[in-house]
């Protein structure tokens, strides 16, 4: 495991040596308060902290003002940290790229921008890169909390909302190493950025939780209920189709579901029609809405699913 600060230094590797050398210099002033580093081509190196952006100048200093001359990122090291996430070999992670970012070890998530390579219809690569967000993967331990306080006589499922940003995966991960001591837990990490997997090897602590590392959320669910007998399962970002077809399972087989689902606000879940569904059929006793992702796990409502959903 890896505090804050050896967090952020393992996620800026991703940096050409030009730009890392200027992030270095300010790593006391971000290795605690950053969530993403932002590289777009021709525009200032962007760091984003809390609720607002910040950037570095010519000089070293760190600064909200854009009027000052910044920190400007090259075609060169757009090239560098593209090489860099991919271990220079596009072809092997290029299932990844094609989903639009690459996880790196320690749970980091990169997201690609740029021309889209297309076949048959279908996305297959993305060339010509432009922007790439590094962002910064962290773990609170304690952060679910407020959460299991607020929900500690629902027996059902719960699912957790909230903007880009808010702290759903963090939520999600304490929630999943608290809940794994007492209970069979199932996690799907289709993305990596819940226990960060490395050759078997967590790289973030998930306690007693049996981890489907890389599936597909459909596919990882329909395994479990096949192989792990769990009492919970528990995946970040349910909403396709698909997902919601082997919740249902899952529901069926009498196991209780904790996912996160991008919205910012109560209002926004209402027209979800497959979380909606899932609702219904008593996969969410409770509906959580996160405040924002300066204080991972704090909470600006929790109500009952039929609330949310109107039934």
């Amino acid at each position: 495991m890896t505090d804050d600060s050896l967090r952020f230094s393992q996620a800026a590797q991703c940096l050409s040596p030009r730009l890392l050398s200027r992030v270095k210099d300010l790593e006391k002033d971000l290795a605690y308060s950053a969530n993403e580093l932002r590289l777009r081509l021709n525009r200032p190196l962007s760091v984003s902290c809390a609720d607002k952006s910040c950037y570095i100048t010519e000089s070293g200093e760190l600064t909200e003002n854009i009027s000052r001359r910044l920190l400007t990122v090259e075609k060169k090291d757009i090239d560098h940290s593209f090489g860099y996430i991919c271990e220079y070999s596009v072809y092997a992670r290029q299932s990844e790229i094609a989903c639009g970012f690459v996880t790196l070890k320690g749970g980091h998530r990169v997201g690609i921008c740029g021309t889209a390579v297309s076949r048959d219809g279908a996305l297959v690569n993305v060339r010509s890169i432009s922007s790439l967000n590094i962002r910064i993967a962290r773990e609170h331990k304690g952060c679910s909390g407020e959460l299991l306080e607020k929900t500690r006589e629902i027996s059902g499922g719960i699912l957790i909302c909230g903007p880009p940003c808010s702290g759903k995966t963090t939520v999600l991960r304490d929630l999943a190493r608290t809940l794994s001591y007492k209970n069979r837990v199932s996690l799907i990490d289709g993305r990596g950025e819940l226990a960060a997997a490395c050759g078997g090897v967590f790289q973030n602590d998930v306690g007693m939780c049996d981890v489907f590392d890389g599936y597909p959320k459909d596919v990882a669910m329909e395994q479990a209920l096949r192989s792990m007998s769990p009492q919970i399962i528990i995946c970040d970002e349910l909403g396709s189709e698909a997902d919601v077809r082997a919740a249902e399972n899952a529901l069926n087989c009498g196991v209780r579901l904790i996912a996160t689902a991008h919205a910012v606000d109560f209002s926004e879940l209402k027209n979800r029609a497959g979380l909606k569904r899932l609702a219904a059929l008593g996969g969410f006793e409770a509906v959580a809405a996160l405040s924002g992702g300066a204080s991972p796990g704090s909470l600006s409502a929790v109500a009952r699913a039929g609330e949310v959903f109107g039934f």
